[in-house]
């Protein structure tokens, strides 16, 4: 490193200076309110190294030079796609889903919602590639076969297009479900383990989900209100501020008794208004 900050080339093959990098992780946070600290620079490098290659730059001031022409708009979806953090796996921090399967216990005993519309709706706030949210349709099918009779969607909303893509198409290394308790499996076709080196979900499963993109700095589209919502390892990426706004959103939208699930990092610095710690990370909103 040079003592302006510019990596040369004899040390990686493309110069990256502290301009350039401040001046990329402007744009991210401007763009999402993601905030990447110093020492995220050799991050974002290796993050953006592989485009720079597709694009057939040699520098990364070509492609700040790219972001500040007429044809950025596109390239920018391109850079947050890549910033964007997109390490998951199916029942992650499974103490979250412990505490699901209690409160869809609750909602499916309650007289009152038995006998009205029957409506239960999740939200899967960063839910990358869609391992999170086929968990929590795990959790529903496995373990409340009567709720298929139920109103039951689960909205999955990410950033990054490419990774709500994968979840799309509902397809994931074998591997991925090695760890998964065999009660829960059964929301992935029976003779996924002749195929080789994939998994697939089922089609009814896939039905319960609805994947959209959605910026969760910009306004939300939904009326509706909500279960339970997961946000689990995205509010890093914030301020404080900014995360005390969202977990007050999360909390406006959930129903009474609905819940919160945040990351295993993420416990809240300040008290939100109606909403209660009751586990690892995990909180309740007020009846």
């Amino acid at each position: 490193m040079s003592p302006n900050g510019q990596t040369t080339s004899s040390e990686s093959e493309f110069a990256f200076s502290d301009t350039e990098f401040k001046r990329l992780t402007g744009i991210v946070r401007e763009l999402t309110g993601i905030v990447l600290g110093d020492h995220k620079k050799e991050m974002v490098y290796g993050r953006l190294a592989r485009r720079l290659r597709k694009l057939g730059m040699q520098s990364f001031a070509q492609y700040c030079a790219l972001l500040d022409s007429q044809n950025a708009s596109q390239e920018t979806g391109f850079l947050v796609n890549a910033i964007t953090t997109n390490l998951t796996k199916f029942y992650r921090e499974s103490h979250h889903f412990d505490f699901l399967t209690d409160h869809i216990g609750r909602i499916q005993s309650d007289t009152a919602r038995r006998s009205g519309d029957k409506k239960v709706f999740f939200w899967s706030a960063g839910c990358s590639s869609g391992e999170e949210p086929y968990s929590i349709a795990s959790t529903v099918m496995s373990r409340f076969p009567s709720l298929a009779q139920w109103d039951v969607k689960i909205l999955a909303t990410d950033l990054d297009t490419n990774m709500l893509d994968t979840g799309k198409a509902g397809q994931y290394p074998a591997s991925a479900i090695k760890d998964i308790p065999s009660e829960y499996r059964r929301v992935f076709n029976d003779n996924t383990t002749k195929k080789g080196d994939k998994i697939y979900i089922r089609d009814r499963t896939k039905a319960l989900v609805h994947f959209k993109q959605l910026n969760l700095l910009h306004p939300w589209p939904m009326k509706q209100k909500y279960d339970a919502i997961f946000c689990r390892n995205v509010l890093i990426y914030f301020d404080a501020e900014t995360k005390h706004m969202l977990v007050k959103r999360y909390t406006d939208l959930l129903r009474p008794g609905g819940m919160l699930f945040l990351g295993h990092s993420e416990s809240l610095q300040s008290k939100i208004k109606g909403l209660t710690l009751i586990g690892r990370t995990a909180y309740q909103k007020e009846e």
